[in-house]
């Protein structure tokens, strides 16, 4: 009698798993199509800045002031945009960057340089270069910026910290604008006696991008770059960090150094960027919020995300500051606030604060 082998098992079917699968394809396919657009944005910002201003210019006199042929005035025109277009580029990438890292630092959704006392504190310790050690050199600034903006956001953290409890996003926020107000008193009384200098000081706390060359902007660069790669290198941690402390901690993740790490990048960016360009608000709270939309919340694409689009907001700003005000100009850091006010106020309205 013949006896006929068993049928193999038919290998169990994971739909669950393929789901997953098509899921993560389709969510990175729909990331690249974004990154795709906001690159072209960025293209499209930048020939803006270029080419709109107190005199629009054609594609002829760009070309010509690119190839270093300057024989008319919109030649130019074109040549003094090209570094202001440049810095609000990097402005921007570095400010939409620094607050995604700040609101992943403190889970907080009100989490800017602006809010926090960053830039203030940075704006206080140039206008004190300024006005007491005659500065004057770009390095001059930004060492000033840096040194300001760091002891700033140390101080807001210690001031959060002191209640039982310690640093909670709501204490973060409230000692960020007590800081901030603080800081801004104090930068008042030191111009105010300086006549002197209190014209060009104030210009430029209002935050601006007007009048930038190619000398103002190369000596930034490094510190803007090395900002930018210690925050990307810390996505992750801060992916870490979102699940909370403890979680992080038990996941192997060295929380202190963490903190440190992403907190030293975004500090970098902060008061690079304000020494150069002086404190602009806004953009780093807006930006990682739209950014959410397109990336989601995993740092790893949100801050590429926040780059490009700090890019493209604040060069559409300056050019809408152009166009406004023409023949004059609003500063940017005018502009920003005109736009970021709005979505400050929905936020608060529609969000918890320490709900990232």
């Amino acid at each position: 009698m013949q006896v006929s082998s068993p049928t193999p098992l038919a290998r169990p079917s994971n739909p669950s798993g393929a789901a997953t699968a098509r899921l993560a394809r389709r969510q990175l396919t729909t990331r690249l199509s974004a990154i795709a657009l906001l690159l072209a944005m960025v293209a499209g910002a930048a020939a803006l800045s270029v080419a709109l201003g107190a005199r629009s210019v054609g594609w002829a006199e760009i070309s010509a002031a690119l190839a270093g042929q300057i024989d008319s005035v919109g030649d130019a025109a074109v040549a003094s945009r090209l570094p202001r277009t440049l810095l609000a580029l990097l402005a921007g990438a570095a400010l939409g960057v620094a607050g995604g890292v700040m609101q992943g630092l403190t889970r907080n959704p009100l989490a800017d340089p602006g809010l926090l006392g960053v830039n203030a504190g940075a704006a206080l310790a140039v206008v004190i270069g300024i006005a007491w050690f005659d500065l004057q050199t770009s390095l001059g600034f930004i060492i000033c910026a840096l040194a300001g903006a760091s002891v700033a956001a140390v101080g807001v953290y210690a001031i959060a910290s002191l209640a039982r409890g310690g640093a909670t996003p709501l204490r973060l926020a409230l000692a960020g604008a007590a800081v901030t107000a603080a800081l801004t008193s104090l930068t008042t009384a030191v111009i105010l006696p300086r006549g002197d200098i209190a014209g060009l000081v104030q210009s430029w706390l209002v935050g601006g991008v007007g009048g930038a060359s190619y000398r103002q902007i190369l000596p930034v660069v490094p510190f803007l770059a090395l900002g930018l790669l210690i925050a990307l290198l810390c996505a992750r941690k801060l992916n870490m960090l979102a699940l909370g402390d403890e979680t992080a901690a038990g996941l192997g993740e060295k929380v202190a150094l963490a903190r440190g790490m992403a907190a030293f990048g975004a500090v970098l960016l902060c008061g690079a960027t304000t020494a150069v360009c002086g404190p602009i608000g806004f953009v780093g709270l807006v930006v990682p919020h739209a950014a959410r939309l397109l990336a989601g919340s995993d740092y790893r694409w949100l801050l590429p995300f926040s780059a490009l689009g700090g890019a493209v907001l604040l060069t559409l700003s300056d050019v809408a500051g152009r166009l406004i005000a023409h023949p004059a100009e609003l500063d940017v850091g005018i502009v920003t606030a005109f736009v970021g006010a709005p979505v400050f106020i929905w936020i608060v309205r529609n969000r918890k604060v320490g709900a990232l």
